[in-house]
C-alpha cells in the first residue's frame, strides 16, 4: 500500500463509518424502532448524512484521490476504490449540502407515512411526501447529467450502468411481446389448483420456525447475520459479517418462505464479498441487477424447482404441521407454481413478473421524464394492470402503494428486478453445462452451488460490472433470449 492511498483511505473510512451508521438507524426505523422515535431518528440521520457528504466532497479528499492516481503503482482493489470514490464525489458534489440533508430526513421520515398510508390503503396521504421526493430526485438529476443525458437515465445509472432507457425499452418490448401471449395461455392451462392449504391456519411460532430453517439450508449464516419482521422484505448489511435480511408473515405461507429465500441470496452475496474489499466503496454487489440476479436464482430457478424441495419438503410440513403435513409434495409444487396473474409483484409468479416491473418502470420514466401528476398515479397504475395482467386493484393497498421503494427515493430500481431474472437465467443455462445442478439440489448439496457463486460472482464486489462478470462467467454479454428461454421451457405448453 502506498503512502498517497494509506493517507487516502484513512479519510475514506471515516465516511465509511457514517454510512454504517446511516444503515443501521435505516434497520432499526423498520423493524424495532417505536413510532414516537421517528422525528428524532430523522434528525440524526440528517446529520449523518450531511457530515457524509461534507467528508466525501472535501477539498481534502478530492487532493487524496488525486494524488493516489498521480502516484500510482495501486493494485486492482485500490485502483477500484479510488475510482468509486471519485464517482461518489462526482455524485455529491453538485448538490446543494442543505438540499441533501433535506432530502435524507425527508426519505428517512417518508417510509412511516407510506406504511401508514398502506395500512389504511390512503394514497392522498402519501401524495405530498412523494411529490416531494420525485422533485428532488428530478433535481438532483439535472445537478448530475452530462450534456444530452436524460433525467431517467441518470437515475438508472445509480443502479445499473450502462442500461438505459434505450436499452431497457428494447429489453421490456421483447418480454412483452414474448411474455404476454404465453402468461395468457399458461394461465388458462393452470386450471383449479389447490392452494386452500397456504392460506391455513398456522401458528406463528411454525411460520418462524419454517424461516429460519430455510435461511439456514440455503445459506444464511446466523453467525454473522440476523433475521426479522418488517412491512417489506429487505436485506441490508453493515460488513460482510452483519448481513441482516427480513420477511413477513402474511395469510399464506408462500410469502414468507419465498421471500426469505429471495433475502438469503441476496445475503449470501454480501456474506461471499472477500474480506479485503468489506467496509471499502468496493465492499458491496457490484449492482442492483446483479443483486436481484442473486435472490431470484434462489427463489425461483433454484426455490421453485422439484429438486430443491424432494429433500426438505417433508421437514417443512412437519414444521408447519396440518394441513400442510398431509399435502403431497406435488399438490405443493403445483401451488407455488401456479400461473395466476395477480395484484402484487412480491407475491408474482415467475411468468408475469416482469409485466409487474414494466408497469413501474413505464410510470417512472412518465414522472421523471414527463409532467405526469402525482394525483394521476393510482388510476394510470390500475390501467396498466388491466392491460398487462388483466387484472385491476381495487384499494391502493393492493395497488400504487404496494412497494415501500418510493418512500426511499428509489427511483430507478425496478428494472433491477426484471433484469436480475434475465440475468440469473443467463448464468443458470451456463451453470447446468458445467453441473448437474438437479442432482445437486437432491442431495441438498447446495454448497457447491454457493461455492460457484462466491467464487465467480460474490467475492468482487464492485471490482467488475455485471456485464463483465456476464462475458467472463457465461462467455457472453447480456442476453434476454436466455430467460424468455427459460420460462418457456417452464410454462410452455408441453408435448405429450
Amino acid at each position: 500500500m502506498s503512502k498517497a492511498f494509506e493517507t487516502f483511505y484513512q479519510s475514506v473510512e471515516k465516511g465509511m463509518a457514517l454510512q454504517t451508521a446511516m444503515v443501521l438507524f435505516e434497520w432499526d426505523n423498520e423493524t424495532l424502532a417505536p413510532k414516537e422515535a421517528e422525528p428524532y431518528t430523522t434528525r440524526m440521520i440528517g446529520s449523518l448524512s450531511e457530515q457524509y457528504r461534507e467528508i466525501m466532497t472535501s477539498e481534502e479528499m478530492k487532493k487524496l484521490a488525486a494524488a493516489c492516481r498521480e502516484e500510482g503503482g495501486l493494485s486492482g482493489p485500490e485502483a477500484a476504490i479510488v475510482r468509486e470514490v471519485e464517482e461518489e464525489i462526482e455524485k455529491l458534489d453538485c448538490i446543494p449540502p442543505r438540499e441533501y440533508r433535506d432530502f435524507a430526513e425527508l426519505t428517512a421520515r417518508a417510509a412511516g407515512i407510506w406504511a401508514e398510508a398502506k395500512r389504511e390503503k390512503d394514497f392522498q396521504k402519501f401524495a405530498p411526501v412523494l411529490g416531494e421526493i420525485v422533485n428532488y430526485q428530478k433535481k438532483f438529476a439535472s445537478y448530475r447529467a452530462k450534456e444530452g443525458q436524460k433525467l431517467y437515465d441518470v437515475l438508472l445509472d445509480s443502479y445499473e450502468k450502462g442500461f438505459n432507457m434505450e436499452t431497457l425499452d428494447a429489453f421490456f418490448g421483447e418480454l412483452k411481446e414474448e411474455l404476454v401471449p404465453l402468461l395468457h395461455e399458461a394461465a388458462e392451462r393452470s386450471g383449479n389448483v389447490d392452494t386452500s392449504f397456504l392460506s391455513a391456519e398456522y401458528p406463528l411460532t411454525a411460520q418462524e420456525d419454517a424461516a429460519r430453517f430455510l435461511a439456514e439450508y440455503v445459506g444464511f449464516d446466523f453467525g454473522k447475520g440476523v433475521l426479522a419482521v418488517s412491512a417489506h422484505p429487505f436485506t441490508t448489511n453493515l460488513h460482510n459479517h452483519d448481513v441482516r435480511i427480513t420477511t413477513h408473515y402474511g395469510q399464506r405461507i408462500d410469502s414468507s418462505i419465498f421471500s426469505v429465500i429471495h433475502e438469503t441470496g441476496h445475503a449470501l452475496y454480501e456474506l461471499g464479498i472477500r474480506d479485503d474489499l468489506t467496509q471499502t466503496p468496493v465492499g458491496q454487489g457490484t449492482s442492483m441487477g446483479m443483486h436481484e440476479c442473486q435472490s431470484r436464482f434462489f427463489e425461483n430457478i433454484i426455490g421453485r424447482s422439484r429438486a430443491f424441495w424432494e429433500p426438505v419438503y417433508d421437514t417443512i410440513a412437519e414444521i408447519f404441521g396440518a394441513p400442510l403435513n398431509q399435502v403431497p409434495l406435488d399438490t405443493f409444487l403445483a401451488a407455488v407454481n401456479q400461473t395466476v396473474p395477480g395484484l402484487i409483484r412480491t407475491e408474482a409468479d415467475e411468468l408475469s413478473y416482469a409485466l409487474h416491473v414494466m408497469v413501474r418502470y413505464e410510470i417512472e420514466k412518465m414522472l421523471i421524464e414527463g409532467d405526469t401528476s402525482i394525483e394521476e398515479l393510482p388510476e394510470i397504475w390500475n390501467k396498466k394492470y388491466e392491460e398487462y395482467l388483466g387484472v385491476r386493484p381495487q384499494n391502493d393497498a393492493e395497488g400504487i402503494l404496494q412497494d415501500i421503494h418510493w418512500s426511499q427515493g428509489s427511483f430507478g430500481y425496478f428494472p433491477s428486478y426484471a433484469l436480475g431474472s434475465a440475468f440469473g437465467a443467463q448464468f443458470y443455462f451456463h451453470m447446468k453445462k458445467e453441473m448437474d445442478i438437479d442432482s445437486l439440489l437432491r442431495e441438498g448439496k447446495l454448497d457447491v452451488i454457493r461455492n460457484y457463486l462466491k467464487e465467480h460472482i460474490h467475492q468482487y464486489g464492485k471490482l467488475k460490472t455485471s456485464r463483465e462478470l456476464l462475458k467472463e462467467v457465461t462467455g457472453e454479454d447480456f442476453s434476454p433470449k436466455y430467460y424468455i428461454a427459460y420460462l418457456k421451457e417452464k410454462y410452455g405448453k408441453k408435448e405429450r
